[in-house]
C-alpha cells in the first residue's frame, strides 16, 4: 500500500568506542554517527548512515552527510507517494557515489514499511528464515602482537565463531604466522583495506601457508582487474568489500575471477535493494557472501542482522555484540550474542529494537526536523 514520508529527522550523535580501532588507514576511539527517522501516519522507520568521520574507506565522511541529506536526497522522497521501499533507490539513483547518505535513507524506508505491515524486517526484506546469526569479530591493528592475542582469546571464549585481523604493509606476516601458532585451528582471515599493490604479490603468496579462510580488499578500493590477476596466483581467497558497490561489480568480478567470496556492507551498496541484488548473482554462481561491518551503533547493527537472514550469507559476518564497541548503545535490549557465537533475530515489526530516547537525546550533538 502506497505511503507519504510526512517528516525526516535527522540526528548526528558522537559515542566513544570502549576501545580504539584501528585499519591499515586510521585509527579511530569515538564515532560520529548520522542517524535518519522518517515518519508517515505516526510510524517511525530508523536507518544508520555508515561513514566514518574522515573520507578514508571511501568518498563519504560524516560532515559530507548532512547538506546531501537534506539538500538533495530528503526532496526526492519527503510528501511524496511511495509506492514500496524497493522504489527509493532508483529515486535518488542519479546522485552519484555517497551509497552510504543513500542507503542509510534507504534503510529506514525499508524499517517504516516493515513497521507498517507489521512483519519482521527480516522477513521484509525476503530473509527471515534463520531464527538466529553466525557471528565473527573484526579486531583492528594493536599497539602490539601481545595485546593482539589477548583480544582473540576474548573474542573467542565469548563464542565468536570467526576472527577477523587487521593488516598493513609492516604489520602481516609475522603477526598472522604469530596468531596461526597460538590458534592453529580457529576461522582466520586477513583484512588489508586496499593497503598493498599488485608489485607486492610475492609478499601476498606467503599468506597462503596460514590457511585463512580468506585476504579481504588487499588492493585499490576501486580495482577489480588487479585482484583477478591477484588471485589467480593465490590459493588463498580473496574477499572483494570496497570495490563492489553494485550488482554489475559483483558480476564483473565473478566473471573475472577476481575473488572466492564477496563481503556485503548495506551502506556500501547503497541500501537493501542492491545489497539483495549482489546476494542473489552471488548465490546463483555459488559464491557465499557475508556481512561486513563499519562500527554502527545498534541500529546500523540491527539491520545488518537482518540482512545476514538472507540464505546465501553462509559466513560469519562482522555483526557482534554492542558491549564490543559501546559501553551504552541506543536500542533496547542490546544486541547481545549467545555463548555458541550466534545472535538472535528478533521477531518484532521492522528491524525489532526499540530506541533508548532518553540515551538518544544525550548523545545527539546536532538535529534536524524536515517537516
Amino acid at each position: 500500500m502506497a505511503f507519504t514520508i510526512e517528516r525526516i529527522i535527522v540526528r548526528q550523535i558522537r559515542m566513544p568506542l570502549v576501545h580504539f580501532f584501528e585499519t591499515s588507514f586510521s585509527r579511530t576511539y569515538a564515532r560520529d554517527i548520522v542517524l535518519v527517522e522518517v515518519v508517515s501516519d505516526g510510524i517511525s522507520g530508523w536507518g544508520e548512515v555508515t561513514a566514518g568521520e574522515n573520507p578514508f574507506y571511501n568518498e563519504e565522511w560524516t560532515a559530507s552527510i548532512w547538506p546531501l541529506l537534506i539538500n538533495y536526497i530528503a526532496p526526492r522522497i519527503q510528501r511524496q507517494s511511495i509506492d514500496s521501499a524497493n522504489d527509493i533507490y532508483d529515486r535518488i539513483s542519479h546522485i552519484r557515489g555517497h551509497f552510504m547518505t543513500r542507503g542509510g535513507v534507504e534503510a529506514a524506508v525499508w524499517d517504516l514499511e516493515a513497521r507498517r505491515a507489521g512483519q519482521p524486517l527480516a522477513r521484509f526484506i525476503g530473509g527471515g528464515a534463520r531464527t538466529e546469526i553466525p557471528c565473527g569479530v573484526s579486531i583492528g591493528i594493536q599497539d602490539s602482537v601481545a595485546q593482539l592475542i589477548g583480544k582473540i582469546e576474548t573474542e573467542l571464549a565469548a563464542g565468536y565463531q570467526r576472527i577477523k585481523i587487521k593488516i598493513k604493509p609492516g604489520w602481516d606476516i609475522d603477526v598472522v604466522r604469530e596468531v596461526r601458532r597460538v590458534f592453529p585451528n580457529i576461522r582466520l582471515m586477513a583484512d588489508a583495506n586496499s593497503a598493498y599493490s599488485l608489485s607486492d604479490v610475492a609478499h601476498l603468496k606467503r599468506l597462503d601457508e596460514f590457511h585463512l579462510m580468506m585476504i579481504e580488499q588487499p588492493l585499490a578500493h576501486d580495482d577489480i582487474l588487479d585482484h583477478a590477476r591477484l588471485q589467480a596466483q593465490l590459493h588463498t581467497p580473496l574477499c572483494l568489500d570496497e570495490c563492489i558497490r553494485t550488482a554489475r561489480h559483483a558480476e564483473q568480478a565473478i566473471e573475472t575471477r577476481a575473488c572466492g567470496i564477496i563481503n556485503i556492507k548495506l551502506g556500501r551498496v547503497g541500501g537493501f535493494r542492491e545489497a539483495k541484488k549482489i546476494h542473489d548473482i552471488a548465490q546463483a554462481h555459488g559464491m557465499p557472501v557475508w556481512c561486513g561491518g563499519m562500527l554502527e551503533s545498534g541500529i546500523g547493527r540491527a539491520h545488518n542482522i537482518a540482512l545476514s537472514t538472507l540464505p546465501n550469507f553462509v559466513l560469519p559476518g562482522d555483526v557482534s555484540a554492542s558491549r564490543r564497541y559501546w559501553q551504552r548503545d541506543i536500542i533496547q535490549p542490546v544486541v547481545e550474542v549467545t555463548p555458541r557465537g550466534t545472535i538472535n533475530v528478533p521477531q518484532g515489526p521492522g528491524f525489532g529494537y526499540a530506541i533508548d530516547m532518553d540515551y538518544l537525546k544525550s548523545v545527539t550533538v546536532k538535529e534536524e526536523v524536515l517537516a
